[in-house]
């Protein structure tokens, strides 16, 4: 069982909830949720997070907060806005959490004994070897995007990934417009700058 396979299958209305009794078809309502949903609430936690296991501790928690107010829910209406804004708050929250956790930048120099060192990575182009042999391309965009702040990556993923529009991903995180747009900038430079070697291992014709 796949490990978004595995995540819905545990989603089911969990016990010991404080919610009213929901009928038959209520439930069978927030079933139809989860299983529209829950793949891309899924991913998009996996993108911002980086592992699995808090991926599936994020969409469990979202899904649980739809539970929740399931009846304040309208039948058939778009959720999208309203479950990426769910998993871009309880990232944050997450991230506060762990105050020890820190993310830096691909262009910090790291600071030794000796002052500062600039940061070196290796060529993976001048290794077609170790191109051919790596995994999907996935992986590789999964790894630039760790290197990327939390804000920043939330906005690439609502953007190139989940294909949000500019407006709706400043209504989803609730910042300005004009945010959304330099904060993008910044991702997809650092980005193309982790990716540049692996793109141009591929051009020479090596290919995971």
């Amino acid at each position: 069982m796949s490990e978004i396979a595995a995540t819905v299958a545990i989603m089911a209305p969990p016990e010991g909830v404080r919610a009213p009794a929901y009928t038959a078809e209520e439930l069978a309502r927030y079933d139809g949720i989860v299983q529209r949903y829950a793949r891309h609430v899924y991913n998009i936690a996996y993108r911002m997070t980086g592992n699995q296991a808090d991926a599936r501790d994020l969409s469990q928690e979202a899904f649980l907060r739809v539970y929740r107010a399931l009846r304040r829910v309208q039948p058939g209406a778009p959720l999208e806005s309203w479950l990426y804004r769910i998993v871009s708050n309880l990232y944050i929250d997450l991230l506060r959490r762990r105050p020890r956790a820190r993310v830096e930048s691909l262009v910090t120099p790291i600071e030794t004994a000796r002052g500062e060192m600039v940061r070196e990575f290796p060529d993976i182009a001048a290794n077609p070897e170790a191109v051919f042999e790596r995994e999907h391309i996935d992986a590789e965009i999964q790894q630039a995007l760790g290197v990327l702040s939390p804000e920043l990556r939330m906005v690439l993923v609502l953007s190139d990934i989940e294909g949000f529009a500019y407006e709706e991903i400043a209504a989803i995180l609730r910042v300005p417009l004009g945010t959304v747009k330099s904060r993008l900038h910044r991702a997809r430079q650092v980005l193309q700058q982790r990716l540049r070697p692996y793109v141009e291992a591929q051009r020479r014709g090596w290919r995971p």
